[in-house]
Order: C-alpha cells, then structure tokens, then sequence
C-alpha cells in the first residue's frame, strides 16, 4: 500500500469513528441524525454492528429513521433482523407512519435479504397504491419469481408462511 492509499484509509477510519461518536453521543437529534446519514454514504459494513446498536437505543423517530435509512444503503444483511423488529414493533403498537414503513420497505429493498420477504408480503395487498407497488416492487428485486411460487405454494400456505426463513 502506499502512502496516499494508507492516508485515504486514515481519513476514513477517522470520519467513520467521529460520525460514531455523533451516532452515540451528540445532545441534538438533528446532529444524530446527520451522522446516521453520512455513514450510509460511507457505505462501510464495519460500522454495520454499532449502527445496530444505536438503533437499539435510540428514540428519537428522525434519528430512527436515518439509522434505517443507512443501514439499508450499506446494504450489509446484518441489519434485515433489527430493522424487521422495528417494523414488527411499530405494527404492533399501531405506530407505524407510512413515511417510516417506505424507510424500511426501502431499506430492506437494499439489503436484498430473502429474508425479508415473510414481512414486507404482509403490503403486497395494501390499500395503499404506494405501499402496495413499493412492496411488489421489493419481491421483483429481492425474489423474482415471487409470483410463481406464490402461485404454486398458496393453495397450502400463507404468503408469510412461504417466504419465512429465520431470522
């Protein structure tokens, strides 16, 4: 490796490490949430593991969503199970927005987890034409012969049922 590649690599382990430490620790939200933000952009899988921790603990619904966000342009599959409990957790409290629900359907897209599919087939009949083609639009991606196997599989099985893989 030579010295500018070594320096390049420095300078992205420092901005990675000091947008970290914003994730964690900065007081305002707006902060926080910049940071989950350019860390996506930084599309580093080694921050993966501390984003989800940050999701864990963290309230703030912008700054949630930014963490989602990053996390599914990272696109690293560590992530499909956490940001699944979020999405699990908000429809099981009646909380979940749509902006929110498009972040993960988005992220999950990304990510490209088979996983994934059991979850977001619960909005392939949605009443919102938004949601709805958004979550065909993930099974396209994610598996193209959703439909076939749904055909084949459905006289037996739940869509959720076919597509559940654990997590």
């Amino acid at each position: 490796m030579n010295d500018t590649s070594t320096d390049a690599s420095r300078s992205k382990d420092a901005d990675m490490n000091s947008l970290l430490n914003k994730l964690f620790h900065a007081e305002r939200w707006q902060e926080r949430a910049a940071a989950a933000r350019e860390l996506g952009f930084l599309k580093d899988g080694r921050a993966v593991n501390l984003m989800c921790t940050a999701l864990k603990k963290e309230q703030d619904h912008m700054v949630i969503n930014r963490i989602i966000e990053a996390l599914g342009r990272i696109g690293n599959v560590k992530a499909t199970s956490l940001i699944i409990e979020r999405l699990q957790e908000a429809m099981e409290k009646n909380t979940l927005d749509k902006y929110r629900l498009i972040i993960i359907i988005e992220s999950l897209i990304n990510i490209k987890d088979k996983r994934a599919l059991a979850y977001i087939g619960h909005f392939l009949n949605s009443e919102d034409e938004e949601v709805r083609d958004l979550a065909r639009e993930a099974f396209d991606i994610i598996e193209p012969n959703w439909r076939e196997i749904i055909e084949r599989e459905s006289k037996e099985r739940t869509i959720e049922d076919i597509f559940k893989t654990k997590l």
